[in-house]
């Protein structure tokens, strides 16, 4: 499988009305307007095969945790539309109830420590289950980078959440990841679903300080020096992060040494494995050093058959096409007429 996140159009309105405040339309309005039909083609035309379609729990239901159904019934266009042009679904449900995946590791999520909070999370995946769980093409992203206390809350609340997404959608093919935002890393610790129907997913941002170096929600001194990739990184006293900084010589065998508790769960327990987020930040690396870190990667997937999911169609600081964001008005890579990366884009079609 090899394909693309929409973040930003179910999810993170919060983050597109941060930038843009005084352009932001009210949700229904964003949702019909973001992406649509010419979309979906694109990303076939692309020669891509799904789509990740985050969904934050809030944009789709009440506190109480009832439907809107007005955001519902055009997740089910969208749905139907991306399936009907012939594209997979993995409808991830990217915010829950009391889980915080921006936190540090060290703060409690409400998720884990409150059974209230997971039953508010069943009543969701129920209504998600029964809505999408029987359609052929939909896949199930129980979770988007949990940040339980330990590996073996995780692994503990990860079963009792797949148990019951299974009571309302027995057959469709569910993701699980790691702990802690779904690092590599965590694999180590992971434990198998009783189940044959799953796929397991990681993230890939490593390293950290490359892919995020001058994000402006990074603030810390070691994300504001410029870094080349290959490279060796000295990061000396980072401050407070929520990630864990690696100096060193970052290059394609660093990287793999990064995926290798992912490609040993794989061999231990014979499971299908998925990066369903990757990418690095478009106002940071110089263009040369952000392609050679995807092409490290992409190289890596294909040579261990894992699939991927690029971060992000569109917009979101790392999109293929940017459209709308003052930030990156001028960035060289969308001066064209489509503002789209066709550079990043020719690298994504070649594996």
């Amino acid at each position: 499988m090899r394909g693309v996140n929409f973040g930003g159009w179910f999810s993170q309105t919060k983050t597109i009305d941060e930038k843009r405040p005084n352009a932001f339309a009210k949700t229904i309005k964003h949702v019909e307007t973001f992406l649509g039909e010419e979309d979906f083609q694109r990303v076939v035309d692309w020669g891509l095969d799904h789509v990740r379609l985050p969904l934050d729990w809030d944009v789709a239901f009440h506190a109480n945790m009832s439907p809107r159904e007005p955001i519902l019934s055009r997740l089910d266009q969208a749905v139907n539309g991306l399936l009907a042009s012939g594209l997979k679904v993995i409808l991830d449900l990217h915010r829950c109830p009391g889980q915080n995946a921006h936190a540090t590791a060290s703060n409690d999520q409400k998720f884990f420590m409150n059974p209230a909070l997971r039953e508010d999370y069943k009543r969701i995946w129920s209504h998600l289950g029964e809505r999408y769980g029987h359609r052929s093409g939909v896949l199930l992203d129980i979770m988007n980078e949990p940040v339980a206390p330990s590996a073996e809350v995780w692994n503990e609340v990860k079963d009792e959440l797949v148990q019951h997404i299974r009571s309302v959608a027995p057959k469709a093919p569910l993701l699980v990841g790691s702990n802690l935002w779904s690092h590599a890393d965590q694999f180590a610790k992971l434990t198998p679903v009783e189940d044959d129907n799953i796929l397991y997913c990681f993230h890939l941002y490593n390293p950290v300080i490359f892919t995020h170096q001058m994000a402006p929600w990074m603030a810390t001194q070691a994300f504001q020096v410029p870094r080349k990739y290959p490279g060796h990184y000295d990061v000396g006293n980072a401050g407070e992060t929520r990630s864990a900084l690696d100096s060193g010589l970052w290059d394609k065998s660093r990287l793999e040494q990064v995926m290798e508790p992912v490609f040993s769960f794989r061999d231990r327990h014979q499971a299908k494995l998925i990066c369903n987020e990757f990418g690095v930040y478009m106002g940071g690396a110089d263009p040369h050093s952000r392609f050679n870190w995807l092409i490290d990667t992409l190289e890596l997937f294909r040579d261990n058959q894992v699939s991927w999911s690029y971060w992000n169609y569109k917009n979101m600081d790392f999109g293929i096409i940017s459209k709308g964001e003052s930030c990156f008005e001028h960035s060289p890579g969308y001066d064209n007429p489509d503002r789209t990366d066709y550079e990043l884009l020719k690298i994504l079609q070649a594996y």
